[in-house]
């Protein structure tokens, strides 16, 4: 597999390590979620203990105002994540 296609299944992975664990087996529950944050995430998002900013997150991610979190919205925060990190590297050159 190219980086690329390991990456892909990486997140598939951790995505499917949390999902289930509190009812729906594709979605992420705001405890799932936060589970995933602190243990995938570490602190690179700063206090993953927060319980208003987990809030926050959870609701900015839970576009569709299902009280979930699906795969497609958790994909959004790890680009977005992603993203950032590439700026912020970029302007360490």
């Amino acid at each position: 597999m190219s980086d690329i296609q390991q990456a892909m299944a990486l997140l598939i992975t951790a995505f499917d390590k949390y999902s289930g664990k509190e009812g729906d087996n594709h979605t992420l529950s705001k405890a799932e979620l936060k589970e995933l944050l602190a243990n995938e995430f570490g602190e690179l998002l700063g206090k993953s203990n927060d319980k208003a900013a987990i809030d926050r997150i959870f609701k900015d991610l839970d576009t569709n105002k299902d009280n979930s979190v699906d795969f497609r919205e958790f994909v959004t925060l790890v680009s977005c994540l992603t993203q950032m990190c590439h700026e912020y590297f970029i302007g360490k050159k």
